[in-house]
């Protein structure tokens, strides 16, 4: 086995198509979109690459490819945490320990070598990807959502790598009897009242200026979040493009004081991952179609994002931002993932278990000396 630089556009093809081969025959495994996979790589589509330093490696062994690994560093991140953190990600391996260990020792050795002190993953060069999957390997992830092999828990822990940080996972099923409690139905009338909150829809007319919005009230209200890490207006104006082809008007709330000032916003994201299903990563012929008729017709979503300002936190405007996205997308079906909570956050958690979310799945990112 001999580990391999990316340096050629065929070198990073063939990264970007391992996990295909991997998973081909996990009927959990939802195939990304090869040319979504193709733009994270691309520096003139993902602009969080302008601020990334990185190397990409496969692993061979007589001449086919059995794994693959990223080592990176974020030096937007790097300024804002102080400290000398670099990151991997993308690892996927076939089922051997030395096969592991090899690509996990590639990824540190670069990170040492640019004067990193600690490795972390598995991270992504795209925001809410991050973890690996340790709990709740079914149903199958949603859109955006982190998926691998169970052998990996042990290839990280073995070579050293400690948990860090888990992020936590719930459901909400109309199918399967759900409903907004009673109690959070009156907490968050009486919430409205108290401070004359409204909650509105994003205006798809002013969606440049409402995505800054969102960006400006995500700053403000998770800010101080462990991993939480600027992002340029590059980025924001990406992100942006990128959502717009799939949000639904009624999955982007925001919320409004008695002056008409957001103080707190929300969005669910169709979860098209289960359209995407039998089009192996392509859109050709015709999966582009089964897109376009399938989205407006989804009733699985994502709770991509939900942020209140440090003025009004603790004070149930995040139980109201929920209720009001849950009533907006309601149909006898709706099923809601809500994902990406630090388990630490006791606040939201303690509002998520109000609320009557069935605990889904957990997220692990690890982290080491080196």
């Amino acid at each position: 086995m001999n580990i391999h630089p990316v340096q050629t556009r065929h070198d990073l093809n063939t990264f970007i198509d391992l996990p295909y081969h991997l998973y081909k025959d996990d009927p959990i495994f939802v195939p990304p979109l090869r040319d979504e996979q193709h733009g994270q790589f691309d520096a003139k589509r993902n602009p969080l690459l302008d601020h990334c330093k990185y190397q990409l490696f496969l692993l061979k062994d007589k001449g086919k490819t059995i794994g693959r690994i990223a080592a990176f560093m974020d030096t937007l991140a790097l300024d804002f945490w102080k400290q000398p953190i670099g990151l991997f990600g993308y690892f996927e391996c076939i089922q051997n320990p030395d096969a592991a260990r090899m690509l996990l020792e590639a990824a540190r050795d670069w990170l040492k070598v640019q004067g990193m002190k600690c490795m972390r993953g598995p991270w992504t060069f795209v925001s809410q990807e991050w973890g690996l999957v340790v709990e709740g390997f079914t149903p199958p992830p949603v859109v955006m959502g982190p998926y691998n092999h169970a052998y990996y828990i042990k290839y990280l822990t073995d070579f050293g790598l400690q948990k860090v940080k888990d992020l936590l996972c719930w459901y909400v099923s109309a199918e399967e009897g759900y409903d907004v409690p009673p109690r959070i139905l009156q907490l968050t009338d009486d919430v409205a009242k108290r401070y004359g909150i409204r909650v509105r829809q994003i205006d798809m007319s002013r969606y440049e200026d409402e995505a800054k919005l969102v960006v400006e009230l995500a700053n403000n209200s998770i800010i101080d979040n462990w991993g939480y890490s600027p992002v340029t207006e590059a980025e924001v104006q990406a992100t942006a493009r990128d959502l717009k082809q799939v949000i639904q008007p009624k999955g982007v709330l925001f919320a409004e004081d008695a002056n008409g000032r957001a103080v707190g916003f929300a969005i669910a994201i169709p979860d098209i991952n289960s359209l995407l299903k039998g089009l192996n990563g392509s859109l050709l012929p015709f999966g582009w179609y089964k897109l376009l008729r399938g989205i407006p017709r989804l009733r699985r979503y994502r709770m991509f994002a939900l942020g209140v300002i440090p003025e009004y936190q603790g004070k149930a405007v995040d139980s109201l931002l929920y209720r009001a996205l849950y009533e907006s997308l309601y149909t006898r079906d709706i099923w809601m993932e809500i994902n990406y909570v630090l388990e630490d956050n006791w606040p939201m958690i303690n509002a998520i278990k109000k609320l009557g979310a069935v605990p889904l799945r957990r997220y692990r990112v690890y982290e080491m000396e080196i």
